[in-house]
């Protein structure tokens, strides 16, 4: 894929409107880019607000790098942190700041990660079996392959890739691992695409797809990261602030809507014909349900297919 469409910001205006409420309203506004990447959306944010500062989060320090270079003319009030998003109440604490004005989670795997084929994110290119987006850990999906214990990897096929010949992948893992240790990206593709069933293979692309998805789940402990980042993301926001979260696969988007339904509904009784303050909600929906890209932008930027965005909105401390 070409690499101008493969590094262009998902839904970039979509999310820059429904930040913009908060930081047009404020003096000095803070928001979190809790997904740097190359910033593109940092960029947009930047250039359209002159009063804002943007904190820069991300795992990948190549990223880091990459969006230092494309955002030198903001070094001013762009603020990059090598971390993990969970990681954003200490990040932003260590920038000096208690509360935040908007934050911007864009998840999964980047554009920028997909493309090195180095990194091992991809199952059409032959590489080492990496896929850590913070090169600097340990824990590598290789490791994972060949050490976790087979009723360890099949838990881990079915709840991140929602594999249904979990067992049977397994079972040609455990023995290609028996007779030498997996290393490479298409060793282990060739072998999943032999474990499923030929009538299976006729559809729904790749059948390495659902194992590389959860591999990379595991590696990087993605959901176990989003989790404990949104939550502490809503905590930071002022009132009248917005998260604003893009989800690429339904593992990561059923985690953001059972939290902003959650957070968005009021506790008191059902019985009662009146709000009780102290059981009030403190966070509202921007909009109902999720939004998906503009048939524009799906003919412009074919990554931004998946994408499902979701917003809420704090309303009261």
């Amino acid at each position: 894929m070409d690499s101008n469409i493969a590094h262009i910001s998902v839904m970039r205006e979509r999310c820059i409107d429904l930040l913009s409420p908060a930081i047009v309203s404020t003096a000095q506004p803070i928001v979190v880019d809790a997904t740097l990447g190359l910033g593109g959306h940092t960029q947009a944010l930047l250039s359209k607000f002159p009063q804002l500062t943007v904190i820069g989060i991300d795992r990948d320090q190549d990223a880091i790098a990459s969006a230092n270079n494309r955002l030198t003319d903001f070094s001013n009030r762009f603020h990059a942190s090598h971390a993990t998003f969970d990681q954003i109440a200490e990040t932003v604490k260590a920038h000096g700041f208690s509360k935040i004005d908007g934050a911007l989670f864009d998840l999964g795997v980047s554009s920028m990660q997909l493309d090195q084929s180095e990194r091992g994110f991809s199952y059409s290119q032959d590489a080492p079996l990496d896929m850590r987006m913070d090169r600097t850990q340990s824990l590598t999906a290789a490791e994972i392959v060949n050490t976790y214990a087979p009723g360890q990897l099949v838990r881990i096929l079915r709840t991140y890739g929602e594999e249904k010949f979990a067992t049977r992948v397994v079972e040609s893992i455990v023995k290609a691992r028996a007779v030498a240790p997996l290393n490479s990206t298409a060793q282990l593709a060739a072998l999943i695409k032999d474990a499923i069933p030929a009538a299976t293979r006729r559809t729904g692309g790749n059948p390495a797809k659902r194992t590389f998805q959860a591999l990379r789940i595991e590696t990087n402990d993605e959901l176990g990261a989003i989790t404990r980042a949104l939550p502490a993301a809503m905590e930071l926001l002022n009132i009248g602030a917005r998260l604003v979260v893009m989800s690429f696969q339904s593992l990561e988007d059923r985690i953001v809507k059972e939290l902003f339904v959650s957070s968005s509904t009021s506790g008191t009784p059902r019985n009662l014909p009146f709000e009780l303050p102290e059981f009030a909600a403190k966070f509202a929906l921007v909009f109902r349900g999720s939004e998906t890209p503009s048939q524009t932008e799906l003919d412009t930027n074919p990554r931004s297919a998946s994408v499902r965005l979701r917003a809420i909105e704090r309303v009261a401390a």
